[in-house]
């Protein structure tokens, strides 16, 4: 019998059979543009993309980011590829694609004082009728209602400058704690919201790892980053002990996903088969684990060939009894320009024929 979005998605990471195996796929905006005016339509229609759907807290009407240009002395917001996001971080584009050079604002901040004046946004306060409208809205379009609450060490290095909030991490971890806290505190009301609301699933993660290993030791993943990761899970999870957790990161995080599972994360994305085996991780968690991903966004997808495509897909899905859930097929990331259409179009044509 053919399942919704929101059946499947829910019987997938619980691990239960499946009409057929859910996937998906994003793209950068010149592929996605490529894509459309090749098939005729929006590839979100065309293949029925596996995809949830939500919204975000919202400021209270009348409320106002803070003025972060004066961290960006002699630059203005869209003037010359310039930019500032909405955490104050300024984003110098150089004309590749999609790729922005971070310019972080408390980079040269060398006193405690400075970090704490800094006017991070607080979401207390912001308003969650958005966010159950979206919630209802999905449930009744036969889709899982989804939301991501926020990253948490990417963007206190963002904020504070990579090697800067590398280094505090060693030396002055109280600066280094101040930021994720500001960042956690709103990754927490927001989780909590959803929770609330009725969400299916959260979303989280950072990008922790490279290629080969952790960006760090994996004791200071442990002390800094997976307390508050778990609080926000545990404070969802007391509202609706059902809520999926999605954590992403990119690279080799072999070393902390004894503490992934620990803290109560059901889905990992994106399973980058260039760093990690899918098969021996399913090995070793069963079905505490399910993926997000595993189709190589440096390997297959640019470099292979429409029939290695299909082979990867099915013997990874062989390998993994997908049709018994657990697995949502997907691009490691989001597909970039050099990507073929014609390998698009053979994932999802292999994705159907299993």
């Amino acid at each position: 019998m053919l399942m919704t979005q929101r059946e499947r998605f829910l019987a997938c990471v619980n691990f239960e059979p499946v009409d057929r195996v859910p996937r998906y796929a994003t793209f950068v905006d010149s592929l996605l543009k490529k894509l459309t005016e090749h098939l005729g339509k929006s590839p979100n229609d065309y293949f029925d993309m596996d995809r949830g759907h939500g919204a975000a807290l919202r400021p209270p009407d009348g409320f106002r980011f803070p003025d972060y240009s004066v961290y960006h002395p002699g630059k203005t917001h869209g003037k010359d590829g310039f930019y500032i996001d909405g955490n104050g971080c300024g984003h110098q584009t150089h004309g590749f694609y999609h790729f922005t050079e971070y310019i972080s604002p408390l980079r040269n901040a060398d006193s405690f004082e400075q970090i704490q004046s800094y006017p991070f946004v607080s979401n207390h306060g912001w308003l969650d009728d958005k966010m159950r409208e979206a919630k209802e809205d999905a449930h009744r379009m036969g889709r899982s209602a989804v939301i991501f609450v926020g990253h948490m060490y990417e963007n206190a290095w963002q904020v504070r400058g990579y090697e800067q909030f590398l280094t505090d991490l060693l030396t002055q971890r109280d600066w280094a704690e101040y930021i994720l806290d500001r960042f956690f505190e709103n990754n927490l009301r927001s989780a909590i919201a959803a929770a609330r609301a009725g969400y299916d699933a959260i979303y989280t993660g950072d990008d922790v790892a490279n290629q080969n290993a952790l960006m760090f030791s994996p004791s200071v993943w442990r002390e800094a980053m997976k307390p508050r990761w778990a609080k926000v899970i545990t404070e969802a999870r007391a509202i609706k002990p059902d809520i999926h957790v999605w954590y992403h990161s990119d690279g080799n995080i072999s070393e902390i996903l004894d503490d992934i599972v620990e803290i109560g994360i059901t889905i990992l994305n994106p399973v980058q088969p260039e760093c990690m085996d899918p098969v021996a991780i399913r090995k070793r968690y069963g079905k505490r684990l399910a993926f997000d991903g595993c189709i190589g966004t440096q390997t297959t997808f640019p470099f292979g060939t429409p029939s290695e495509m299909r082979k990867v897909v099915k013997d990874l899905a062989e390998a993994l009894n997908a049709r018994k859930g657990g697995l949502i097929l997907s691009p490691t990331h989001v597909l970039e320009p050099e990507v073929p259409l014609e390998n698009i179009k053979a994932f999802f044509s292999a994705c159907d024929e299993l």
